[in-house]
């Protein structure tokens, strides 16, 4: 009978445990939020993300809300000899909030820990070759996301997609837009939306731009998306939100109805800052 009690009692605290958890959390993520910025942290920003002087006030106030809580929760682990410091944990961090900003966010849930390289990383890579012949081949990259929860990125080009930012490359936005795509299972090209009309706009529009940019790239003719998007749909929601980011009137006044649908999904309008 005992023993009964016991197991009782311990699976009904489990239970609350559970039930409570959640509001726990979120009351954590209220205090981080309300905490002020470092002050070396600010310089930090000021110095490698220039990026975040054009936003608004309320979006600056809100971004370094954000990333009080990333910086919180989610782990830096430096690969290849790195050491992590917070000049890098900072940098990631401001690039990788401004998809969060004036949304309902859960801090992208699936990422357990952000890996850095001093410089673009080695991956092996199995490719098709004529006659159906299977071959690894390596290949050296700045980025890359993955759905078992990390995101991999190369410090040195986190530096110059942060430095720039006019010009539609960065690799942070680009990678954790991957994050956000692989929220629904899979990346596909199609984060989560509102509903089925959402969805039938956003594939009607991202759709025929993809179709567009794959015909640019297969003519070799420029475009303000790089050709790389033209790989498939889930490259090309992650090029697309890089220049939407950093080019945001170019895409509006070349792309108008593929920024309406990136402005309505990120809730931002970064053509007005």
């Amino acid at each position: 009978m005992l023993a009964y009690w016991l197991v009782t009692g311990a699976a009904l605290l489990l239970v609350l445990w559970l039930l409570a958890e959640p509001a726990w959390h979120e009351r954590r993520r209220q205090q981080l939020r309300g905490m002020p910025l470092p002050q070396r942290w600010r310089k930090i920003l000021r110095r490698r993300v220039p990026l975040v002087a054009r936003l608004p006030a309320a979006l600056q106030l809100q971004l370094k809300a954000h990333m009080q809580v990333f910086l919180a929760e989610k782990p830096f682990i430096g690969c290849a000899g790195l050491q992590v410091t917070d000049e890098m944990r900072v940098t990631v961090a401001a690039q990788a909030c401004l998809l969060l900003l004036n949304r309902r966010t859960d801090y992208y849930a699936g990422l357990r820990q952000v890996l850095l390289y001093p410089d673009s990383f080695l991956v092996q890579r199995v490719a098709t070759e004529p006659g159906g012949v299977l071959r690894e081949q390596r290949h050296a990259l700045a980025g890359e996301s993955w759905s078992q929860g990390q995101v991999i990125l190369s410090w040195q080009d986190v530096l110059a997609g942060a430095a720039d930012p006019d010009d539609g490359r960065n690799v942070v936005i680009h990678e954790f837009a991957h994050q956000l795509d692989q929220q629904t299972g899979s990346a596909n090209g199609a984060p989560l939306l509102g509903g089925r009309r959402q969805y039938r706009h956003w594939s009607g529009v991202l759709g025929a731009e993809f179709a567009r940019l794959q015909q640019q790239a297969a003519a070799g003719q420029p475009s303000l998306l790089s050709h790389y998007g033209a790989t498939d749909p889930a490259e090309f929601f992650a090029v697309a939100s890089e220049v939407f980011f950093e080019q945001g009137q170019r895409l509006q006044a070349e792309h108008p109805a593929l920024y309406q649908q990136l402005a309505q999904y990120y809730c931002l309008s970064p053509a007005q800052w």
